[in-house]
């Protein structure tokens, strides 16, 4: 049965504003948040969270990035037991995480996992029309259960290797940009590894063109599993009415999708920060999205919208001042 979500509902009128904007950006988010809230004023979040969906794509043995496949579950490994940048942060803002394993591929049992890995997208269809749908429908259900759990704000992220490659390739499809002006640096490739990469999106865009309109072919076709978790995972947020921070380039190719399987959530998301990959630049203007800060990062895996998480708060208690 296809995944279906719930009309998603409009957020609340901005509040009005009594006195004239004094902190540029912070003023405006401060705007956004209320009316998510459905508040005059904006409150700070009291249990923000991170969640984070883990999975290995098989294009990265095409020597696409920096990183080795073993890098994604090391990683898995320490985030769980509060190590990496991203747990160290989320530590320091106040923040929970939860570590989603859909598809890395590890001996070790998963109940959530969709599949070992996905497959290599510029050679074959990186998930079955079956796990597909199950990846989105797990996205669907942790949001659920986050919502149900208190989380009042979502911070989405994706970890694994090879992931940017993807992402890349679904923004390009829904954008209609050439690859070459999608395909950027990632963890840190040198000029080889970024032409490896550039024909991967290449050939992976060349398998996802006949299927663009169709968003649940197109994550199946060129994207992974936790692209298509992360679709699922943002556009139920959205019919929870429930603010969501996007983080860099995988988590805005997943909005791209969740935007076309629930449309109007992207109103429910805003733009954390604006990262140094072409394809998320591309992806936050299609999506209409200002970012509050261009800090420069080119890490994903949530660090750059975790850093943001204190504004939020300061955003609410200047709002209170106006």
């Amino acid at each position: 049965m296809p995944i279906e979500f719930a009309e998603v509902p409009r957020p609340d009128d901005v509040p009005r504003r009594t006195s004239r904007p004094r902190y540029g950006r912070l003023d405006a988010f401060g705007d956004w948040l209320a009316a998510r809230q459905g508040r005059s004023e904006p409150h700070a979040p009291q249990r923000p969270r991170v969640v984070v969906f883990a999975a290995d794509h098989g294009v990265a043995s095409r020597g696409v990035s920096a990183r080795s496949p073993e890098f994604t579950r090391q990683a898995v490994r320490e985030l769980r037991t509060g190590g990496t940048p991203l747990g160290l942060l989320a530590e320091r803002a106040g923040a929970g995480i939860r570590v989603v394993d859909v598809a890395v591929d590890d001996d070790e049992h998963s109940e959530s996992r969709v599949r070992r890995g996905s497959g290599s997208v510029d050679r074959e269809d990186a998930l079955t029309p079956e796990e597909t749908e199950a990846a989105v429908d797990l996205g669907k259900r942790i949001a659920d259960a986050e919502v149900d759990e208190g989380a009042d704000l979502l911070v989405p992220a994706e970890l694994g290797t090879g992931a940017s490659t993807p992402a890349a390739t679904l923004v390009a499809a829904l954008t209609g940009t050439e690859p070459v002006a999608v395909v950027g640096r990632g963890s840190g490739i040198d000029d080889n590894t970024w032409m490896r990469k550039a024909a991967a999106v290449r050939d992976a865009l060349r398998r996802a063109k006949p299927v663009v309109t169709e968003p649940l072919e197109l994550v199946g076709t060129a994207g992974g599993a936790d692209l298509a978790a992360l679709a699922g995972f943002l556009a139920q947020a959205a019919v929870r009415r429930t603010p969501v921070l996007l983080d860099g380039l995988s988590v805005c190719a997943a909005a791209l999708l969740a935007e076309e399987l629930a449309p109007g959530a992207r109103s429910w998301w805003t733009a954390a920060h604006r990262s140094t990959e072409p394809a998320h630049v591309l992806a936050l203007e299609h999506l209409d999205l200002e970012p509050l800060l261009d800090l420069g990062v080119a890490e994903g895996s949530g660090t750059g919208a975790v850093m943001v998480l204190p504004l939020v708060a300061m955003a609410a208690t200047v709002h209170h001042t106006l």
